[in-house]
C-alpha cells in the first residue's frame, strides 16, 4: 500500500524537501543494482544527516507499516539493496569519522563513510584498516558490514565480521542500540553485533561502527606465478603459508582465460610471464618488521618452490608501481568479463582441500551442459572463495544465455553442496540467492533464521523479501534481466 501523504509530509518536515526524493529521475539511481541485472521500485528516497534522523525515518515507516531498504554505495552484487516498494534509506550523508584511537587500535566511523576514506583515515594515523575491495572508492562501510564483505585481505585479517568491535544500529521500531564499544574482550551476554553483521539490513540498520586497526606494513612483495594446475596452486599456497604465516597476505588464482581477457581489454597491460600456464597465482607478502623485507622473503620462497618443481615460472614486482601493475591484472578481471558478453556469476566457497576437485567437477559439468561456454573461475584461493563465473559462448545471444542462470545455479551449487561448501561466500544472499538458500540450507538453520527475523522485525518492514522470507511470503526472486 502506498504511504499516506502524512508520512511523506512528516519525513519532509524533519529532513527537508531536498532530502526526500520522489521524482522518477531522482529515484532511478537507487532502483538498479550495480550490474544492471535487477531493477526495483520505491515510493521515495530519504537521506538522513545523522543517526537521530535515520531512527526517525524508520520509526515513522514502522508505524505506517511501510518497508525500508537501507542503501550505502549500492555496489552489492546479489540484489540486496534493490527496493521492492517502500522507502529507500540512503546512508550516504552519515559520513563522519567520529574518532581514531591509535593506542586502542580502533577507528569509529559512520555507515556512509566510503571504504577508501576509512582506509585513508587509518593511514593518516599511521595504522592499517585492511578491508580491501575493487569498489572501495564507492562502497560504504555500512554496506560492507551489512554484507560481511570479504575482499583480498581475508587470508591475513578475516572478513568484515572479524574487523568489528562495536556497532550502532537502528532497530525495526526506530529505537537505537548503542553498542559502540572498542573492547576486544566483552562477554557480558550475547554478542549482539554479530546478529547485524551480514544480515543485509533485514534485522536492523547499521549507522556507525568501531573497527579494528592494525600496524601498517613497512614493506610488501608481489609475485605473479605460473603453475601447472589448481592442485599445484594449492600445494604452493600450503608451502607459503607454512613458511610466512600471517605475512602471506594474499593468494589469488586466475585461470588462463581470465588472464587472456584482462590482457585483451586492459589498455597498456602486458603479459607478466612468457608462455602459457595451466593456472596463475598472484601472491603477496607483507611485513611490519624492518629487518624482514617482504620482497626478499617472497623471492626466496618462490625460488625454493621453483627448485622443487612446483612453480613453472614467476616474476616479482621490482617497485611499488610494478606491484600495482601485477595487482591490476587481478583487480580488472571482474570488470573485463562484461566485454565478453553475458556472465553468469557464482560466489561460492569450499574447504581449501576440495578446491581442485570443485574446479574440475564444476567445469566439466558446465561445459557439458553448454558447448562453447567459457569458465572463468578465479578468486581468493587462500580462503576457499571462488568466483565461478561463466562467460557466454561467443556466438550466443546474451539474453538467451542469461536466461540459463537458474539452470547453472543448480549445476554449480550441487557440486558446492556435495563438497561441504557454501553457495554464498562473500557477496551475501540478498534477493537472487534467497531461494537457493531455502533449497540448500539445513531446515533447522533456516527455521532459526526465520525466528530471529520475526523477533527483531515482527512486521517485516526491514528489507522485506531478502535473505529469508516465510513460506509464501515476500516477492519472488527476480530473474536476470
Amino acid at each position: 500500500m502506498p504511504p499516506s501523504p502524512a508520512l511523506l509530509a512528516a519525513l519532509t518536515d524533519r529532513l527537508g524537501a531536498a532530502h526526500v526524493l520522489t521524482a522518477p529521475e531522482d529515484l532511478e539511481p537507487y532502483l538498479v543494482e550495480t550490474r544492471g541485472l535487477h531493477r526495483g521500485q520505491a515510493l521515495a528516497v530519504v537521506r538522513p544527516a545523522d543517526t537521530a534522523e535515520a531512527a526517525f525515518v524508520v520509526a515513522q515507516c514502522a508505524a505506517a507499516r511501510v518497508p525500508v531498504v537501507a542503501q550505502g554505495g549500492n555496489t552489492g552484487l546479489v540484489g540486496g539493496g534493490v527496493p521492492q516498494g517502500g522507502i529507500v534509506l540512503s546512508l550516504a550523508r552519515l559520513a563522519r569519522v567520529r574518532a581514531v584511537d591509535p593506542t586502542n587500535a580502533t577507528i569509529t566511523v559512520e555507515a556512509g563513510v566510503t571504504l577508501a576514506d576509512v582506509q585513508a583515515a587509518a593511514d593518516g594515523a599511521g595504522m592499517l584498516f585492511p578491508l580491501s575491495l575493487a569498489s572501495e572508492g564507492s562502497c560504504r562501510i555500512g554496506g560492507n558490514l551489512a554484507t560481511n564483505a570479504g575482499g583480498t585481505a581475508v587470508l591475513a585479517y578475516g572478513n568484515a565480521r572479524d574487523l568489528v568491535l562495536g556497532l550502532e544500529v537502528v532497530l525495526a521500531d526506530g529505537r537505537v542500540w548503542n553498542g559502540l564499544k572498542g573492547l576486544r574482550k566483552d562477554n557480558a551476554g550475547y554478542d549482539l553485533k554479530q546478529l547485524f553483521v551480514g544480515s543485509e539490513g533485514t534485522l536492523g540498520i547499521i549507522t556507525a561502527a568501531v573497527l579494528k586497526l592494525f600496524p601498517r606494513p613497512l614493506s610488501r612483495g608481489v609475485g605473479f606465478v605460473g603453475l601447472a594446475d589448481p592442485a599445484a596452486a594449492l600445494a604452493l599456497f600450503a608451502r607459503l603459508r607454512a613458511r610466512a604465516g600471517r605475512d602471506l597476505t594474499a593468494f589469488e588464482v586466475i585461470p588462463p582465460f581470465g588472464l587472456e581477457i584482462v590482457l585483451r581489454h586492459t589498455p597498456g597491460a602486458t603479459p607478466p610471464l612468457a608462455g602459457r600456464h595451466g593456472t596463475y597465482a598472484l601472491v603477496e607478502f607483507s611485513s611490519t618488521r624492518p629487518d624482514a623485507p617482504a620482497t626478499e622473503a617472497l623471492e626466496a620462497a618462490l625460488a625454493e618452490a621453483m627448485e622443487a618443481g612446483l612453480v613453472e615460472d614467476a616474476t616479482l614486482g621490482a617497485s611499488e608501481a610494478r606491484n600495482q601493475a601485477l595487482w591490476t591484472l587481478r583487480e580488472n578481471l571482474s570488470e573485463v568479463q562484461r566485454r565478453e558478453g553475458g556472465s553468469i556469476k557464482h560466489d561460492v566457497s569450499v574447504p581449501l582441500s576440495a578446491l581442485p576437485e570443485f574446479l574440475a567437477t564444476a567445469t566439466r559439468a558446465c561445459e557439458a551442459a553448454m558447448p562453447g561456454l567459457r569458465v572463468c573461475a578465479f578468486g581468493h584461493f587462500g580462503d576457499g572463495n571462488i568466483h565461478f563465473n561463466l562467460s557466454q559462448p561467443v556466438d550466443m545471444n546474451r539474453a538467451a544465455f542469461l536466461g540459463q542462470w537458474s539452470r547453472f545455479n543448480r549445476i554449480v551449487h550441487d557440486v558446492v553442496e556435495s563438497l561441504g561448501g557454501s553457495i554464498a561466500a562473500e557477496h551475501g544472499v540478498g534477493l537472487i540467492k534467497r531461494d537457493e538458500l531455502a533449497h540448500y540450507a539445513d531446515p533447522v538453520a533456516l527455521d532459526l533464521m526465520l525466528r530471529v527475523k520475526a523477533a527483531l522485525d515482527p512486521h517485516g518492514t526491514l528489507n522485506p523479501g531478502k535473505v529469508v522470507a516465510p513460506e509464501g511470503g515476500g516477492p519472488p526472486a527476480l530473474p536476470p534481466a
